[in-house]
């Protein structure tokens, strides 16, 4: 069942600050990537609450607005994500990807598929 979320994945590498709470040093999420994660939860209507607790493969195509971002950077806030909207158990259980990147500007977006094994 494939599952499509509109808008361009933020790169994981760039999407923390740091903070000083009390003297330490703390990362914190950036604006950009909060309204991702709850954009993501919204529209991941098919795989939400769907707990997968086993070994997956993710079959996985990013569509980006230009070649600037990277195709890994994206992959591992997918997988954040996919937690987050608890989709799956825990993202440790991903023992396969498959992916492929494109280009479209008018259209970024992903579309994936969660295949249990």
């Amino acid at each position: 069942m494939k599952q499509v979320i509109m808008g361009q994945v933020p790169s994981k590498s760039n999407c923390y600050r740091i903070i000083t709470i009390n003297g330490h040093g703390s990362l914190a999420k950036t604006t950009a990537l909060k309204k991702y994660e709850q954009s993501f939860y919204l529209q991941c209507n098919k795989y939400r609450n769907k707990n997968i607790k086993g070994f997956f493969e993710l079959h996985i195509d990013v569509f980006n607005s230009s070649n600037r971002q990277d195709l890994d950077n994206a992959l591992k806030g997918v997988l954040d994500c996919l937690q987050g909207c608890k989709a799956i158990k825990n993202d440790r259980n991903c023992v396969k990807i498959i992916a492929q990147k494109f280009i479209d500007k008018a259209n970024p977006r992903i579309e994936f598929e969660i295949k249990k094994l």
